[in-house]
């Protein structure tokens, strides 16, 4: 699938914005509209090597499960890699970039990459359906950050 980018305009400073993405655990509360059933891969959930396990609310997907792990977290960029679909063959990235903006904003970038494996992998994932997904899932982290509102709950090892 073609990358899928959404970029919204946040009044915190980078470095907040950063602290806040390299911990998995918060990351149900901007993204639990189309990813459910969250866990932690592991009992530390900030930093490099911090995951989770969730499932994709795609519609007719009999394989949704898929992880993603940090492997690298600096205060300008967070990168998930991780795998998703049928055997977990489908290899995903997202790049979070964080770059300062004028008036005190952080312009905050979302990159989302998926390498279906297999023509039917290929078939079944919808550039459309993951680009409203996740300019939804930035409006709402863009109104916790700033107004403290939408949140929900926090993942742990065991799950909710």
């Amino acid at each position: 699938m073609e990358p899928v980018t959404a970029t919204v305009f946040i009044a915190r400073p980078r470095e907040e914005i950063a602290e806040y993405l390299s911990d998995v655990a918060n990351h149900p509360e901007f993204k639990d509209h189309f990813l459910v059933d969250w866990h932690l891969t592991r009992e530390d959930s900030v930093g490099r090597g911090a995951g989770v396990r969730f499932r994709e609310k795609l519609p007719l997907n009999r394989f949704g499960w898929g992880d993603y792990t940090l492997v690298e977290v600096t205060p300008f960029r967070v990168v998930e890699r991780g795998r998703s679909g049928k055997f977990n063959r489908n290899r995903t990235m997202g790049t979070w970039t964080l770059a300062e903006a004028p008036g005190g904003m952080t312009r905050v970038e979302y990159r989302y990459e998926s390498e279906g494996n297999m023509l039917s992998d290929r078939m079944r994932e919808s550039r459309g359906w993951w680009k409203r997904k996740t300019a939804k899932s930035l409006r709402r982290l863009q109104s916790i950050l700033e107004e403290n509102r939408d949140r929900g709950g926090r993942v742990t090892v065991a799950g909710r």
